[in-house]
Formats: C-alpha cells, sequence, structure tokens
C-alpha cells in the first residue's frame, strides 16, 4: 500500500481506525490513539458505511476492499463475509464449509487476524457452546455488535 489515507468512526463501542489506499479499504480497528485524519473517497465512503450500520440503517458494506493474510486467512474472510446480518455460526461451521472440520482452532486464529472488523463480521462466530469468545476488539463489543444486530434483524 502506497500511500495511506486515515479517517475515524466515533461509535457506541469505541473509536474505529479506517485506513485506505487510493485504490481499497485496508483496514478498520478499534484505536486508543488514531492517527491523524488524512481523508479520501474510500475512507470517507467506509465512515458513512460505518455509521449507517450503527445507526441501524445497513445491514452490508459495499467498499472495495484488499487485505493481506494467507490462502487460509483469505478464504476464512471471505466465508465470514456470506453470514447474514443478525445471525450467527460457530467456528466448527466455518472449518466445515472451508472443507477443512479439523481446522476450527486455525480458523479463530485466522478470524481474530481480520484486519477490517465489523465490515469483514468476524463477530458473528461463536464458539459451539454458543458461548462468545475471542474477538480482537474484545468480548464486550462483540456482544454489542451482536445485541446490536439481533434487535435491528428482528424489527426490520
Amino acid at each position: 500500500m502506497n500511500a495511506c489515507f486515515y479517517q475515524h468512526v466515533e461509535s457506541p463501542i469505541g473509536v474505529l481506525e479506517v485506513c485506505a489506499s487510493e485504490a481499497a479499504l485496508h483496514s478498520v480497528f478499534f484505536v486508543d490513539e488514531p492517527n491523524p485524519v488524512n481523508t479520501n473517497s474510500i475512507t470517507e465512503s467506509a465512515v458513512k458505511q460505518l455509521c449507517d450500520y450503527f445507526d441501524g440503517h445497513r445491514k452490508a458494506f459495499d467498499l472495495p476492499m484488499v487485505t493481506q493474510g494467507t490462502a487460509f486467512q483469505q478464504q476464512v474472510w471471505a466465508r465470514l463475509q456470506t453470514i447474514p446480518y443478525g445471525q450467527t455460526c460457530s467456528y466448527a461451521d466455518i472449518a466445515a464449509q472451508i472443507d477443512n472440520p479439523k481446522a476450527v482452532r486455525a480458523v479463530g486464529a485466522a478470524n481474530g487476524k481480520n484486519p477490517l472488523s465489523i465490515v469483514v463480521p468476524c463477530h458473528r462466530v461463536i464458539a459451539a457452546s454458543g458461548k462468545l469468545s475471542g474477538y480482537a476488539g474484545g468480548v464486550d463489543r462483540k456482544a454489542w455488535l451482536l445485541a446490536h444486530e439481533f434487535e435491528l434483524g428482528v424489527s426490520s
């Protein structure tokens, strides 16, 4: 990625930093100390879509994205994007869907390396027991995101 463009979203669960190149969105992370703002059309679109999501007006994202990861991580991240809004699945479900049923822990590790929080909905993956576990942004944020989606998913 040549030039880095940054913009921030003040969300109900913390500050998100959006990072993009001139061509695509590269990351969305919760941060304590954001980089200086340096926007472009992609960061502006990402911020608008994230605000729409938090306001309950968006269930899916439509952004050009590029992620850096192994072939396995890319496969997991692509599968995460198929989990419907307001629904969850388990790490074992993802492993089975990518035809690698024994890779449950590896799916969890790939999920934890997802560079596009919320946009690629890793928060929708839970333990087979139904327990909330493992979210890079913290389990409290994961619980909030799921409650937000379940509440809005039922009412719409």
